[in-house]
C-alpha cells in the first residue's frame, strides 16, 4: 500500500499539485484531476485507512478481522493495484 501511495504522490507531484494532507487523499486528487476511476480511488483510500490501523492500532487489532480483510482482498480486491498500476503507465 505504502508503494501506491508513494506512486500516486509521485505522480501528482508530476502534474504540479500541491500535497495532500493525508495518504487517502492522494487518490482523492488523481480521481479529481480525472487521472484515476473514482470507484479505484476510493478502495485505495480505504486500504490506506486499513493499513494506518494495522500500522497504528497494532495491539489492539482483532486477528479474526485482519484474516477476513486478507481474504476479501485476496479473492476480490487484489486486481485494484494492477489497475492502480495500469493507469499510472498509461
Amino acid at each position: 500500500m505504502q508503494l501506491c501511495v508513494d506512486l500516486a504522490l509521485h505522480q501528482l507531484a508530476g502534474m504540479d499539485q500541491p500535497p495532500p494532507d493525508t495518504m487517502g487523499e492522494t487518490f482523492e486528487r488523481l480521481a479529481q484531476a480525472g487521472e484515476l476511476d473514482p470507484a479505484l480511488a476510493l478502495a485505495l483510500k480505504k486500504a490506506v485507512g486499513f493499513r494506518n490501523l494495522a500500522v497504528h492500532s497494532y495491539a489492539a487489532i482483532d486477528w479474526a478481522i485482519v484474516h477476513a480483510i486478507a481474504i476479501a482482498i485476496a479473492t476480490g480486491h487484489l486486481d485494484d493495484f494492477a489497475r492502480f498500476a495500469r493507469t499510472l503507465t498509461n
